[in-house]
């Protein structure tokens, strides 16, 4: 928008000054050849009042010293037919002044300036020639002047532009920054009111609508937390009536697909609570480590070897502590959940970010690999968490299978910046 200002301002300044200039270009010339004519007539005026009163040969020195003194080539034709001064041919201009008229005419190069002097003799004519460069003597330099203010005016007139489309452009430009921050999630973006009365306008309008969208996400969240109450009191009546039923394979079928209700059920509001909860961030670093050191304890227990690699961070990246823990504890709790006792797992944490949890298990089925699939009789669930919320942070999950057949599977979310983590 800056750019297609300048170019609107720079054609309107140039069409505006070429309306001015060429108009006074052409005054400008005209004025010097009319300086120039004068000049020469006031020369040959001063010559014919020496023609008639003396005698040739003083004619000639007059004629001489006065081509000396201006620079112009004189002549005197006199009426018997011969010239006085610098040989000149006698054109019909002359002829005409000779009958009594002056006047000036062009000539081959120039222009020859005719001043009739009657004598009792005759009329004598005195020609003084004016070349095309003594008819426009500065005039070239006038014009290059004009041209340089022109182009100062045109630079002035762009400059000027250019500040105020920036006065314009920035604050527009910073309140489509924060609509692209609210957009990929930065709910606390705001844009600074400034410039003219309809940037701020679409600034605070801007502030506004971000404002009603924390609003609506709070009572999104409540909403969350209320259906999370209801379903529990449904859920934890049934658990108790299947705990009550006197036949223990009844009641443990039962208590199997209530379980499976309680994690699908548990999904869903952790997947509205990631919706409605906005982008946050925290530290890998201090999430991993933090859930690894929770379930060592149990792996200490099983007897299962446990190897890390941790980067000590910080490491930023666009989750909740609360979301990424979850994912940490759905992979690692499939580990020992689905492999024997005594199985050794791997957690490594490498920048960018990589988070890398393997086992030496029997590792995924072949064919198995798909999403929401774990091929371990188990609904998938905990893998179909994990990807989401990888991929909502623009990251992604992969699985795959160990050197030893175990499998692995490897989470890769966007690395921030650390300064977020002060501010989230």
């Amino acid at each position: 928008m800056r750019r297609w200002l300048a170019v609107l301002v720079a054609a309107t300044t140039s069409l505006v000054l070429i309306a001015l200039l060429v108009p006074l270009a052409l005054l400008v010339r005209n004025a010097a050849e009319n300086r120039a004519v004068g000049q020469a007539t006031g020369e040959a005026e001063s010559v014919a009042v020496a023609v008639g009163s003396v005698d040739p040969g003083t004619l000639a020195i007059t004629v001489e010293r006065a081509a000396l003194t201006t620079g112009h080539p004189i002549t005197v034709f006199l009426p018997g037919g011969s010239t006085v001064g610098a040989p000149a041919r006698r054109t019909p201009a002359v002829e005409l002044a000779a009958r009594g008229r002056s006047l000036a005419a062009d000539a081959p190069g120039g222009r020859e300036i005719l001043v009739a002097v009657q004598g009792a003799g005759g009329t004598s004519v005195v020609r003084t020639y004016l070349s095309d460069a003594d008819l426009t003597r500065g005039v070239r330099e006038v014009w290059l002047g004009m041209l340089a203010l022109g182009l100062a005016l045109i630079g002035i007139g762009i400059a000027v532009a250019d500040r105020l489309a920036g006065a314009i452009v920035r604050p527009m430009a910073a309140t489509a920054r924060a609509s692209h921050r609210l957009a990929a999630g930065d709910l606390s973006a705001r844009a600074v009111p400034e410039g003219p009365p309809e940037a701020r306008a679409a600034a605070l309008a801007l502030n506004r609508l971000a404002g009603r969208i924390d609003d609506l996400l709070a009572e999104e969240r409540e909403a969350v937390a209320d259906l999370s109450h209801r379903l529990r009191t449904p859920l934890t009546g049934l658990r108790l009536d299947a705990e009550s039923l006197r036949d223990p394979e009844e009641a443990a079928r039962i208590g199997a697909r209530v379980d499976d209700l309680e994690r699908a059920v548990t999904a869903v509001i952790n997947e509205a609570r990631r919706r409605s909860g906005g982008r946050r961030h925290c530290d890998a670093a201090a999430v991993v480590a933090e859930r690894v050191s929770f379930w060592s304890a149990l792996a200490e227990d099983q007897e299962r070897p446990l190897t890390t690699d941790l980067h000590p961070g910080p490491l930023p990246v666009p989750l909740a502590s609360e979301e990424l823990a979850a994912c940490v504890d759905a992979l690692l709790g499939n580990v020992f959940a689905h492999t024997p006792e005594g199985t050794a797992l791997a957690v490594r944490l490498a920048p960018g970010v990589v988070i890398e949890i393997g086992d030496e298990g029997p590792g995924f089925p072949a064919g198995r690999l798909a999403r929401g699939s774990s091929g371990a009789g188990s609904t998938g669930l905990g893998l179909g968490i994990v990807r989401r919320s990888a991929e909502s942070a623009g990251g992604s999950m992969a699985l795959g299978r160990g050197p030893h057949g175990g499998a692995v599977v490897t989470v890769t979310l966007p690395q921030g910046d650390s300064a977020v983590l002060g501010a989230a």
